[in-house]
């Protein structure tokens, strides 16, 4: 399922500098989407039961391995998404969320939820926030971890705010986790305030604590604008499973944008992951609708203006994406195309004429160029379609 590297044009520079670093995973690395539950903490946004549904079968089709469907004690909505989710018959892995609280593990057992994150604050700050001693929360979490996984459920335990957290503290609540019955752990970021350094630095001491066969998950937000990168550190220093969101949803800055990291992975480190990109901006247009929220335009790998070029420089490469792009726009299948305005040229005059039928002979090309170029900045944005036609017939039909 990796992406066709004949799509691929990054250049040789990258695989050299790769060569003589940490090596790719011997894996592949599992795709943990939780769009529904912490996507949904984006400031406004309501998800209902049926509208999250839509959500986690997109997913699904992505080829995400696992849909965090939400936290059922947050309300009757929550719980219905997730017992909707449950029995839609996807082929992801359906996981829930509690915190280390009985009622939370409960919850999620009378619903049939067969693997769940429980979390719990780990960092001091947290814990003084929370007026909670380093023994009072280990307590918490072993009866927790424990009570789930006696009745069968897959627990990773999650560490709020763990990148925050004292290393001593970490590594004793982890093995307390683990201990209780955890079969994973998750390494979190929840201010977004790692770097990729600090990332990989958490990632491998976890892996030196906890030994090789215990899963490990990096769950990261933006704040600084490292999700991408801090995530990619932490699969190079272990971590198996990479948490994340359709279009970087999430509190404050947004969590890890899911698709971003998957197509690093893939076209820049050959690192394998399972996702469908084919289906990635239809999968982001599915979320902007249903959450009410709009992407920049110039957003990485789903943006609506990557493979829109309105500069006459970029025109005159225009027959020749690898020129002007990373990546070919069949690999997430967006639409590719040339736009006119202020910054326009004599080729994008060409091409906009060729695609629309509009016969300007090679003499007149300037004299529409220069109609373009003024009408762009009358009006201080984008010509339509519609417009450059108007515009060539009237400096035709002037030129007699």
């Amino acid at each position: 399922m990796s992406i066709d590297r004949d799509k691929i044009w990054t250049g040789e520079i990258n695989r050299l500098a790769l060569d003589d670093r940490t090596p790719a995973p011997a894996g592949r690395i599992g795709l943990y989407d939780t769009t529904l539950r912490d996507g949904e903490q984006t400031v406004g946004v309501v998800l209902d039961p049926e509208a999250k549904l839509r959500i986690a079968r997109a997913l699904d089709e992505l080829g995400v391995d696992r849909i965090e469907a939400g936290f059922p004690r947050v309300s009757e909505d929550d719980a219905r998404a997730v017992e909707l989710i449950m029995g839609a018959g996807l082929e992801a892995e359906v996981w829930g969320f509690s915190r280390a609280h009985p009622k939370d593990v409960e919850a999620l057992l009378e619903l049939g939820v067969g693997a769940a994150v429980i979390e719990s604050p780990v960092s001091e700050g947290k814990l003084a926030a929370y007026g909670m001693s380093h023994e009072k929360v280990t307590g918490r979490i072993t009866e927790a971890v424990s009570h789930a996984a006696a009745a069968g459920m897959t627990v990773a335990f999650f560490g709020v705010d763990g990148s925050r957290a004292d290393l001593g503290f970490l590594e004793r609540v982890y093995a307390a986790a683990v201990e209780a019955g955890a079969k994973e752990v998750a390494v979190v970021d929840t201010i977004g305030a790692a770097t990729p350094e600090a990332a990989a630095l958490l990632v491998s001491s976890c892996r030196q604590w906890l030994g090789p066969e215990v899963p490990i998950h990096w769950h990261g937000h933006n704040d600084f604008g490292l999700a991408t990168a801090a995530a990619i550190a932490a699969v190079g220093a272990g971590a198996t499973w990479i948490h994340g969101t359709i279009n970087g949803m999430g509190e404050r800055a947004g969590n890890a944008n899911l698709g971003e990291v998957a197509i690093a992975l893939d076209a820049l480190y050959g690192v394998e992951v399972g996702m469908r990109f084919e289906h990635l901006v239809s999968t982001s247009r599915l979320v902007r609708e249903l959450s009410g929220y709009e992407l920049e335009p110039y957003k990485p790998v789903t943006g609506e203006n990557l493979f829109i070029r309105e500069s006459g420089a970029v025109a005159s490469q225009f027959h020749d994406p690898p020129a002007i792009e990373p990546f070919s726009a069949e690999v997430v299948q967006a639409h590719r195309g040339m736009v006119l305005g202020k910054k326009s040229g004599l080729d994008s005059i060409r091409i906009k004429a060729s695609e629309l039928g509009v016969d300007v002979p090679e003499d007149a090309r300037a004299d529409v160029l220069a109609a373009v170029k003024a009408a762009g900045v009358r009006r201080q944005g984008l010509v339509s379609d519609e417009e450059f036609r108007e515009l060539a017939s009237a400096v035709l039909a002037g030129r007699g």
